[in-house]
């Protein structure tokens, strides 16, 4: 038997699989990792917990399969934009890693957003405190420590890929591919370089950084479990989750609903422009051209349950989501901007919002209006696309909250799209999965990337309907943009 084994390192679940040369899953072990919130827009995970969490699944797998099967190569993908720092001379952490949801750098950005649009065009991405560059500049002149190995020449920062890779291969590679270096808001589209201009704007030196490379190539030689094997391919896990979707064709769509909402765009290798949409690394093969998406995210999805859950009460368990949005009789206008707003707004000032409660209102209602405010979010994403006459050939979607059958019948209703809900849950790890087993030469790799379809939902709104929803949708938002900015200039908010 043949097999390649895939390490997906996410937001709150590290998992590991192995796949066969017939696409089955051969192998699996996931661990839930811990996420610590210990003050208002602080996001941390800690970095020995990615490391261990990852040996321990990939141990796990390896310990699951045959003697005689050969293990063909490992893909590696992990959440992007959370950043690591470690000492490169003991291999061990210096604090905490800010997750991509970690907004404390936000006050940094505000006299640098007349540099908006030159980033933007350096780098595809748009100045936000989700990405990795203004969490460092925020630790290195916050840590007395950080800044001290900095100067040292002792400190290595790099996104989770970096982190594992290091770990995995005691200090061996030190390294990054495109996808994961985009998201440090450091990296020239156009060069696929680290960006001088950038790294001396954010304070960030050259020398703690990795070598950015190809994604697929061989990264390193790993022995454990009494078996050698290559890694092949590394990764950002939406970049993954897409090409376990099957979207290599230009034009086509697809959704991710996790812990943020994303959807990618194929563009082929042109790096498209649309006012308010990122212009995202794909992958670039070794030896091949750059791969292109246009993204746009939404930073609370799965989050926007949780929020429900654990901070009001209103939510015992997410698996009743579906029912409570069925049992809802008001429909609520939910801005949930925890977080901030994304794609194409970038908004981070605008507070979550609720219009429309009464003495009517029920818990299900307010369900209701967080899954339908996840839907309107999207259908603004994809809105952009096609304003710029860029219409989606296909969508499909993955990803745990794509199980909640009234979002994606809302969400279908919204765009007037049929959406191709996947039945493998794994499409992040089968993404890598797959770019491990073509970099290895394997016949059967194109098999790990096109998932089965579970279920199609198609448009049962009329088009007016739908269209006047989102006329609504787009008149509440800009309304509490403009209140929130009132509010401000009165000096209440």
């Amino acid at each position: 038997m043949e097999c390649v084994i895939a390490l997906d390192q996410g937001s709150s679940t590290t998992r590991a699989l192995a796949v066969d040369e017939r696409g089955r899953v051969v192998a699996a072990a996931r661990r839930p990792i811990r996420t610590f919130r210990p003050r208002p827009g602080i996001v941390e995970h800690d970095p020995l917990e990615l490391a261990e969490s990852s040996e321990a699944v990939l141990d796990a797998v390896l310990s699951k399969l045959p003697k005689k099967a050969a293990v063909l190569g490992l893909g590696l993908s992990a959440q992007r934009s959370t950043v690591v720092f470690w000492d490169a001379g003991t291999g061990e952490p210096v604090g905490r890693a800010p997750s991509w949801q970690d907004g404390r750098a936000a006050a940094l950005l505000v006299p640098l957003q007349g540099r908006q649009q030159e980033v933007h065009e350096r780098t595809g991405l748009y100045l936000t405190p989700f990405y990795s560059a203004p969490k460092i500049r925020f630790l290195l002149d916050s840590e007395p420590e950080l800044k001290r190995r900095a100067d040292a020449g002792t400190l290595r920062i790099g996104p989770v890929t970096t982190w594992l890779l290091w770990r995995l291969t005691r200090g061996g590679a030190f390294a990054v591919d495109p996808t994961m270096a985009q998201r440090m808001l450091l990296m020239d589209l156009g060069t696929m370089s680290w960006d001088d201009g950038l790294l001396s704007l954010f304070g960030v030196p050259r020398e703690a950084l990795p070598r950015i490379r190809s994604t697929t190539g061989e990264w390193a030689v790993l022995e454990r479990g009494g078996r050698r094997f290559p890694v092949l391919a590394t990764l950002g896990d939406q970049q993954a989750a897409a090409v376990g979707q099957g979207a290599g064709q230009a034009g086509s769509g697809v959704l991710n609903y996790g812990t943020g909402a994303f959807y990618l765009q194929h563009a082929g290798t042109q790096t498209l422009r649309v006012p308010g949409l990122l212009t995202t690394l794909a992958l670039q093969r070794q030896n091949a051209a750059p791969e292109f998406f246009l993204e746009g995210t939404v930073h609370a999805a799965g989050t926007s349950y949780d929020w429900l859950k654990e901070n009001l009460g209103l939510l015992k368990d997410v698996r009743k989501v579906d029912a409570l949005c069925r049992e809802s009789t008001e429909r609520l206008w939910v801005l949930q901007s925890i977080g901030g707003l994304g794609a194409p707004r970038w908004d981070y000032r605008t507070p979550a919002a609720v219009l429309g409660l009464s003495a009517r209102t029920r818990p299900a209602d307010l369900v209701r209006g967080v899954t339908e405010a996840l839907a309107f979010l999207v259908a603004d994403i994809v809105g952009a696309v096609r304003k710029a006459g860029l219409e989606p050939v296909s969508l499909k979607a993955s990803g745990g909250v794509s199980k909640i059958d009234y979002l994606m019948q809302f969400q279908a209703d919204l765009l007037q799209k049929g959406i191709h809900r996947l039945h493998e849950g794994e499409a992040t790890a089968l993404g890598a999965a797959a770019l491990a087993a073509e970099k290895a030469g394997a016949p059967w790799a194109r098999k790990l990337a096109d998932a089965g379809v579970d279920r199609e939902f198609i448009p049962r709104m009329e088009p007016e309907r739908a269209r006047r929803l989102h006329a609504g949708w787009l008149a509440f938002v800009a309304g509490q943009q403009r209140l929130a900015e009132e509010l401000r200039a009165l000096g209440a908010l």
